[in-house]
């Protein structure tokens, strides 16, 4: 049987559920998240989107078809062109400025997530790559899944962070969450099972270090 993105995750299950249920993902979906904390994410999060738009650019210069160097491009121009802009707005409405975000140090869990990403797509291919990349570009629109079928979690006005959930739960996202899996999918299907051990590691890591992020947010680490 073909490999599928879905084995990945049963690979990795123990792991892949403590990311998505993480206490920062319940706390932020009941409403009981600390604003410091969030606000120590946001921060966070936009020197992730960073260096997120040079994983596409590297996965440009990986792409062995014009069909991968386009995905590359249209994602690295959506980052640069939109969701850092859109990340700005965001921020300010937290009270975090433009000027503040600019000179802003990498915590530490940011900084082993990112130099992950790109270490890992530089020593591979372009599939090692989107397997690193995956738990950030699948696992978002999973956790607001998740979110919205847990009864704990309060929606509307009542939750100041509503906002986020609606961002990841969005007919965009979620449409670009399930284009990426079919894209994964596509690939593994060819993989051998050494291969796909290998790239199992590369999954399992990169959860890990999300997993590592929500702490870094929940506990306001440097």
């Amino acid at each position: 049987m073909p490999y599928q993105f879905e084995d990945l995750k049963h690979a990795c299950q123990a792991e892949w559920q403590a990311y998505i249920e993480h206490g920062f993902v319940r706390q932020l979906g009941d409403g009981s998240l600390a604003p410091e904390a969030f606000q120590h994410y946001l921060k966070q999060d936009y020197l992730f989107l960073i260096q997120f738009a040079r994983a596409y650019a590297l996965a440009a210069y990986k792409s062995p078809t014009l069909s991968d160097l386009r995905q590359a491009k249209e994602g690295l121009q959506a980052i640069v062109d939109v969701e850092l802009d859109l990340h700005i707005s965001y921020c300010n409405a937290w009270g975090i400025s433009e000027e503040e975000l600019a000179n802003l140090p990498e915590a530490r869990a940011t900084l082993a997530y990112t130099r992950y990403v790109l270490d890992t797509g530089n020593r591979g291919d372009l599939l090692d790559l989107h397997v690193a990349l995956s738990p950030c570009m699948v696992g978002y629109g999973e956790i607001a899944n998740w979110l919205n079928n847990r009864a704990q979690t309060i929606r509307g006005d009542s939750n100041p962070y509503d906002a986020w959930i609606a961002m990841y739960e969005s007919d965009e996202f979620q449409d670009a969450m399930q284009a990426e899996i079919r894209w994964l999918n596509e690939r593994l299907g060819d993989v051998s099972p050494t291969r796909f051990e290998q790239l199992t590691r590369v999954f399992r890591d990169a959860t890990r270090l999300e997993i590592d992020f929500w702490d870094m947010g929940l506990h306001l680490s440097d």
